[in-house]
């Protein structure tokens, strides 16, 4: 009998333990992907923002190279038209040559004339022109002769006027030729200097853009970098996960076959109670009939508070009057005009309606609720706002039923 009684002790401890072995490992297995989901999907933002930012950078590379080759355009022409402005100063600078050289020849022309003017002043002062013109005109040794007289004078007298005009015309043309010789210089200089400081700024402007354009390419650079990285954490994270979720099955199946030892330790634990009820001693009838009724009084309060003090880890995810489209619970709380009340949603297999029921971090609650969602060891916290619902979460809480 003694041996009999450990047996059935043995096999308790054994039912006692497995599940509670892999309800942790279980636990902590699922703890584990879920951290290893929550750092994929932070990853994942990661890469997200940094993408976004390398295609700001390309937009901003892209914007400042179109800028570069604005510049580039605007330098050629601005060389361009420095260069046709040498070239214009060349061809002034040879007319200002020519012009030079025409002015030489009028100054020999005018200092010539000047002798010849000189002389005839000279001829002029010691005889008045009235009076050398009467004597030529007397002194004719015939009429042809007069008129042929006549005509020298007159083309003499023309002759001398000639002079005098030419030369004061070449004089105001030799000042004029020089005055604008000096203004097509300062123009060309001033156009000149112009365009030079212009073609400074344009290389100023361009080594400028060139300098931010060097650092946005090394930030892309870096930035392509961290994604790169990024991409790589990405993979170890999936990775890990991949083996997480392996491991999870093969918890599972392993359970599956835990399940199977534990009914056939249950089914031979129950018929070595039958056996022992079955067969009492024949000395012990009342004593046995009192022990019965004593057994099925405590299997039957074992029963009713199997579920009592009970303690759970569950996943527990958070709704509200908000979400719902009635608010009416399982169990006919008003969830609306209760928004504060302490209520769960459960799986009433796991955790009997009606119940209460203490949930870290959240409190004393009632199991008034019931969804499609909720089975197994899940649960559904209410809280009294969407917003509040989002700010809880998925969480593996700890649960405690109370009665």
């Amino acid at each position: 009998m003694r041996a009999l009684k450990q047996t059935i002790a043995t096999i308790g401890i054994l039912l006692l333990s497995l599940p509670i072995t892999y309800v942790a490992k279980a636990e902590s297995t699922n703890d584990t992907l879920n951290r290893a989901n929550e750092q994929l999907e932070q990853n994942q933002q990661t890469i997200l923002q940094k993408e976004k930012e390398q295609q700001a950078i390309n937009e901003e590379v892209n914007t400042i190279q179109q800028n570069v080759q604005a510049l580039d355009q605007e330098i050629s022409s601005s060389e361009q038209s420095l260069a046709d402005v040498e070239t214009k100063i060349s061809e002034i600078q040879k007319l200002i040559e020519q012009k030079k050289e025409e002015i030489v020849l009028l100054q020999d022309k005018v200092y010539a004339r000047e002798d010849i003017m000189e002389k005839r002043l000279v001829a002029l002062q010691h005889s008045d022109r009235t009076s050398i013109v009467i004597d030529t005109l007397i002194n004719s040794e015939s009429i042809g002769n007069f008129f042929e007289r006549v005509g020298a004078v007159a083309t003499i007298l023309d002759a001398d006027q000639n002079i005098v005009d030419q030369q004061q015309a070449d004089i105001q043309q030799i000042e004029e030729e020089k005055k604008e010789i000096d203004n097509q210089e300062q123009l060309l200089v001033s156009q000149q200097a112009e365009l030079e400081t212009k073609r400074v700024e344009l290389e100023q402007k361009r080594v400028k853009r060139n300098q931010a354009l060097v650092a946005l390419q090394e930030k892309y650079q870096s930035l392509s970098e961290e994604i790169t990285l990024a991409e790589k954490e990405k993979s170890a994270i999936q990775s890990n996960i991949s083996t997480i979720q392996n491991q999870i099955k093969k918890e599972e199946e392993a359970a599956k076959a835990r399940a199977v030892e534990l009914a056939k330790a249950k089914k031979a634990k129950e018929e070595a109670v039958v056996q022992q009820t079955v067969a009492p001693p024949p000395s012990t009838s009342t004593s046995a009939s009192t022990s019965k009724t004593k057994n099925q009084t405590t299997k039957k309060d074992s029963n009713t508070s199997s579920t009592s003090g009970k303690e759970l880890y569950v996943s527990a995810t958070a709704y509200s009057h908000e979400d719902t489209k009635s608010d009416l619970t399982y169990l006919g709380y008003n969830i609306k005009k209760n928004p504060n009340m302490k209520l769960i949603a459960v799986d009433p297999g796991v955790i009997p309606l009606g119940s209460k029921v203490w949930v870290e971090g959240y409190g004393v609650a009632i199991a008034g609720d019931t969804g499609g969602a909720i089975i197994g060891h899940k649960i559904d916290v209410l809280m009294p706002s969407s917003a509040k619902a989002l700010q809880w979460g998925r969480k593996t809480v700890k649960i405690k039923i109370l009665d």
